[in-house]
Order: C-alpha cells, then sequence, then structure tokens
C-alpha cells in the first residue's frame, strides 16, 4: 500500500474516532463513525485478495446500515423531544433503534454475523484495529446513552454474546476467527453491566484491548494464522511462546492475571444489583471461551509438531521484537496487584 495512502487513511481513523468520543452532537458523532468507515475499508482491501475485496464490501453494508439506523434514531429523539444532546435519549423507539445501530458496529449476538469474516479477509494489524480502536466510538455512544437504555434488552444481547461466542469459538481452526469470537465473548461482559455501572464497562474495554492487542502483536511477530501452525512457532523466538501462553490465560480471566480484575469486578457489581442468575449465566459462559483459550495455549507451548523425515524445524528469528509487545504483554499479566489504583483512577 502506498505510504502516503496508509498515512491518510491512519490518520482519518484516529481523526473519526477522536470526533465520535468528544461530541455531545448525535450529528458530529455520525460523522466521525462515517469518517471512521471509511478510512478503515482501504486498510481491510489493501492486499487485493478476493476474501479482503469480500471483507471491505461486508463490512462497508454493515456500517453503513447501522449508520442509517443511528442517524434515523437520533432524528426520532430530536422531532419529539428536540434535542440533539447525545446523552438527552428519551424518546422510547429512539432508545431502541440507537441500541440496534450500535450493536450492529460492535457486533453483538444477533448482529455479529460480519465480524468473523471480516476478521478472517484482514491482515494481523487491520484485525488488531477492528478489534480494538475500531470499537471505542460506538463504546462510548453506550457509555454517553447507558441511562437511557433498556436494561432488558442489552442483558439478553449480552447472555446471548457470551454464548454464542464461547460456541463458537470453539471449533474453530484459524486465529484470527478465534479472536472474532473472543471479541464478542468480551463484549457481552461489557454490555451486561452498561446499565449498572458504566465505567465497569470503560474498564474491561480499556484491559480487553490491552490484552488482544498483544495476542495480535505477538501473532504479527510469529506470523502465526492457523492453529496448526501455532505448534510450530516455539522455535521462532521461545521466550515469547511462553509470554503468549500468560496472554491468553489472562485474556480467559484466570487469577492472578490482569484479564481477572474485570470479570472479578463484574460479577461483584451484579451480586450487589441482587442479579445472581446472571452473574452465575455469565460466569459459566466465560468456561466456554475458557476451553478455547487453553487449546490455543495448549498447543503453543505443549504440543509438538509430527516429527517426519523431510520436516524442518523453523529457524530463529533475528527479527526484533516490537517494544509495543513488550508494553502489552507485561501489563496484561501483571496488573492485578495494582487493581486497588485502577479503582481508584476510575
Amino acid at each position: 500500500m502506498n505510504p502516503q495512502a496508509k498515512l491518510i487513511s491512519t490518520t482519518s481513523l484516529l481523526l473519526g474516532t477522536s470526533i465520535t468520543i468528544s461530541s455531545n452532537h448525535w450529528m458530529t458523532a455520525w460523522i466521525g463513525l462515517e469518517i471512521n468507515t471509511l478510512a478503515i475499508l482501504p486498510l481491510i482491501s489493501k492486499t487485493h485478495h478476493p476474501r479482503a475485496i469480500e471483507a471491505s464490501t461486508k463490512y462497508f453494508l454493515t456500517q453503513a446500515t447501522a449508520s442509517t439506523l443511528l442517524l434515523f434514531a437520533s432524528m426520532i429523539n430530536a422531532w419529539f423531544s428536540g434535542q440533539w444532546d447525545i446523552t438527552q435519549l428519551t424518546h422510547p423507539m429512539s432508545c431502541i433503534l440507537s441500541t440496534v445501530a450500535i450493536s450492529i458496529k460492535l457486533g453483538l449476538v444477533p448482529f455479529h454475523f460480519w465480524f468473523p469474516e471480516v476478521l478472517q479477509g484482514s491482515t494481523m494489524t487491520t484485525c488488531l484495529l477492528l478489534a480494538t480502536i475500531m470499537k471505542f466510538p460506538p463504546i462510548s455512544l453506550f457509555y454517553l446513552t447507558s441511562p437511557s437504555l433498556n436494561s432488558t434488552l442489552l442483558t439478553s444481547m449480552a447472555i446471548a454474546s457470551a454464548a454464542l461466542g464461547g460456541w463458537m469459538g470453539l471449533n474453530q481452526t484459524q486465529t484470527r476467527k478465534v479472536l472474532a469470537f473472543s471479541s464478542i465473548a468480551h463484549l457481552g461482559w461489557m454490555t451486561i453491566i452498561l446499565n449498572y455501572d458504566p465505567n465497569l464497562t470503560l474498564i474491561t474495554f480499556y484491559l480487553y484491548t490491552m490484552t488482544t492487542s498483544a495476542i495480535f502483536l505477538i501473532l504479527s511477530t510469529t506470523n502465526t494464522l492457523k492453529l496448526s501452525t501455532v505448534m510450530t512457532t516455539w522455535t521462532k523466538i521461545p521466550p515469547l511462546t511462553t509470554i503468549f501462553m500468560l496472554t491468553l490465560l489472562s485474556l480467559a480471566g484466570l487469577p492472578p492475571l490482569t484479564g481477572f480484575l474485570p470479570k472479578w469486578l463484574i460479577i461483584q457489581e451484579l451480586t450487589k444489583q441482587e442479579l445472581t442468575a446472571t452473574a452465575t449465566a455469565i460466569s459459566l459462559l466465560s468456561l466456554l471461551g475458557l476451553f478455547f483459550y487453553l487449546r490455543l495455549a495448549y498447543c503453543a507451548t505443549i504440543t509438538l509438531p509430527p516429527n517426519f523425515t523431510n520436516y524442518m524445524k523453523q529457524w530463529q528469528t533475528n527479527k526484533p521484537t516490537n517494544p509495543l509487545t513488550t508494553i502489552f504483554t507485561s501489563l496484561s499479566i501483571m496488573l492485578l496487584p495494582f487493581s486497588p489504583m485502577v479503582l481508584t483512577l476510575s
């Protein structure tokens, strides 16, 4: 891809995200989302592969539909209340339409169908952007409108996302699709607490972004696209394989790693709200995700590939590790003891 075109796309991506998360008016938030959509399309389709073109087409159609619904919801709210302020979402129809629109943009169940396919057709770097930065503007809109949203609808979508993200990730052999369904399951955790403690939704999103970024950077460094190739990457950078296992377990939410913090706080808050059944259901559904994280960790660190006569181990690479990989993996593994400070800052 042309360096100038890549620079324009990246700058537009940051600009669109900044406009949306800092706006109070529905129209400026919508403009930011549109800039985001148009900026990411060249990055998805830059490989000129049929799968990449298909992914960019699916992404464009779903995001255009979601933007149309969001604009329609804001116009209905302005028509009945005279308010274009994002926090003044009062009309019931506008609340439902905006929830549906933002859910499509995020990839929440039952509007998840586009997300795994788009990630499968994109490069690792683009997947990292789609799974992290591109979710920040819709999450911020959810945060601003959280007092007006229907808690029953959000809880139903959250439980369905956690269930489907876990079930569908069990039989995947492509690492990008595994992380796509992992993202859908984590979105369920963020959504279920949105009505009761929106700050906790943001904490969960930040920690998810950090851990997922670490995993995508590791997979990009070792050029791993399938589970079968995960087994052969330990010879490239052996220390990174161990860190990869710990980061996966952190994403699964196992103590004493960082990923345990948001799940612990969400379960605690749901219990305080006397939603013990909901907390129990989403906790049990997280075990589905734990299985495929453990399978990835098992393939990466314990399983050896078949040793045929003509099999050659991969050479240890001299490629320097991205400094961001070191930072994100360290934070993904060792942040739990600092949880009181994280809660104080929030």
